[in-house]
């Protein structure tokens, strides 16, 4: 079914998620502006919509002041990965904070919905197993990941706090691990490396004893429950977690991964990383009544297009995959 047609912008649009998002909103009939730094984008993300005649995209840092009209903001630009994210920590706050006061500006101004891609990372390593909404977590504010942590729940502050002062409509989500087809092969998330690994036959690392957990959810999962939460009334504001609930421990994503690439590769140990939590699984309850939301795709089910697509990249790439 289509619906109204919107001008709608997704900063961090060429991104994995930013890249479904944006083709998920053409099939609804929307504009799409794509605005995107390509620090971590990648234009061969959003090659096929180049010719959509309602899409359109724009190289953009949001760090920096943008003057466009829009009915709709999506504002998930930020690396997402320690890889990315602590390459240059400085820059990955100014692009939560300042990209943050420069997308709740530009709303304001337009009088747009404005919807926060938030994180699990908000949660730090908690205390509290699963974390609910109202946990206010246990974070490392100096630590290597408060770049990431910090930065976004800085973001969320000033989300509510435009909201009161304001009044401008914000919808923010916290998202749990999420993978899939365009992920950054390069990105040291566990799913990406895996893959990459066990479809070169290389040794699968494992950082600690593989005994941390993760619950991974699918992209087009993830997906769904952004548009569900963007299309809520003005009463909902969020915070509200988005991932699923299935919890598996890092060795056990390292067996199905082996089991479905038929791969022969090993598993060799590492030292677990400074501040990686050990467990990380969401409460969904509110996104069950808020939104009618559970994700629906099981992880083997969503490893196997996951794995085709990094089989294709490592065909096309080759040596430029450095895992």
């Amino acid at each position: 079914m289509l619906h109204p047609q919107k001008r709608i912008m997704v900063t961090g649009g060429a991104g994995f998620l930013g890249s479904h998002l944006c083709e998920r909103l053409l099939g609804e009939g929307h504009d799409v502006l794509c605005v995107d730094n390509f620090f971590t984008g990648s234009k061969m993300n959003i090659e096929h919509l180049m010719d959509h005649p309602h899409f359109e995209c724009m190289r953009h840092d949001v760090t920096f002041p943008l003057y466009v009209e829009v009915d709709e903001i999506y504002n998930l630009a930020c690396p997402a990965s320690p890889v990315h994210y602590q390459f240059d920590p400085v820059q990955t706050t100014k692009t939560s904070v300042h990209g943050a006061i420069n997308m709740l500006g530009l709303a304001k101004r337009v009088k747009a919905k404005i919807f926060q891609a938030s994180t699990s990372e908000v949660y730090g390593d908690p205390l509290v197993h699963p974390q609910p909404e109202d946990y206010w977590g246990h974070v490392n504010p100096t630590g290597i990941r408060s770049c990431y942590d910090e930065g976004k729940r800085c973001a969320e502050t000033l989300f509510f706090d435009y909201h009161r002062q304001h009044d401008v409509k914000i919808k923010v989500g916290r998202i749990f691990n999420t993978y899939g087809p365009r992920m950054h092969p390069n990105d040291g998330r566990v799913v990406s490396n895996f893959v990459v690994q066990a479809l070169r036959g290389t040794p699968i690392t494992l950082y600690g004893d593989g005994s941390q957990t993760r619950s991974f959810c699918y992209v087009d999962d993830l997906i769904e429950g952004f548009v569900r939460l963007m299309a809520t009334g003005d009463d909902v504001t969020g915070p509200i977690n988005l991932g699923n609930t299935g919890e598996f421990t890092i060795r056990e994503l390292a067996e199905q991964v082996i089991a479905l690439t038929g791969s022969k590769s090993e598993l060799i140990m590492e030292p677990l990383p400074s501040d990686d939590p050990t467990q990380r699984r969401p409460d969904i309850t509110r996104a069950k009544e808020v939104l009618d939301w559970e994700p629906k795709v099981k992880l083997a089910e969503g490893l196997k297009p996951t794995i085709e697509y990094f089989d294709r990249l490592i065909h096309d790439m080759g040596d430029r995959i450095a895992v």
